[in-house]
C-alpha cells in the first residue's frame, strides 16, 4: 500500500532554522525525532492518519546532531 504525506508548515511565516540531519522514529510509531545542523532535536507527534505535529524543539548542543539513537529499558 503507497500512502503519500504531504508537506506540514508548522511554525508560520518564520520558521527556525532547522536543517535534517538525523531522523528516528520510536518504535510505538508516533513519535519523530529530528536533529538539526544547527544543533537542535526536534520531537514530532504522528497520528495514526499520519499527520505530523510539532512538539518540543531541545536546545543545547553546539554542533550537528548527526546521529539519533534510542535506550534500551
Amino acid at each position: 500500500m503507497k500512502v503519500s504525506v504531504q508537506a506540514v508548515a508548522v511554525w508560520g511565516k518564520m520558521a527556525p532554522s532547522h536543517s535534517i540531519t538525523a531522523i528516528m522514529i520510536t518504535d510505538d510509531q508516533q513519535t519523530i525525532v529530528t536533529g538539526s545542523q544547527e544543533g537542535q532535536i526536534c520531537l514530532w507527534d504522528l497520528s495514526s492518519e499520519l499527520k505530523i505535529s510539532s512538539k518540543e524543539i531541545l536546545f543545547g548542543h553546539t554542533t550537528s546532531v548527526t546521529c539519533l539513537a534510542k535506550a534500551r529499558d
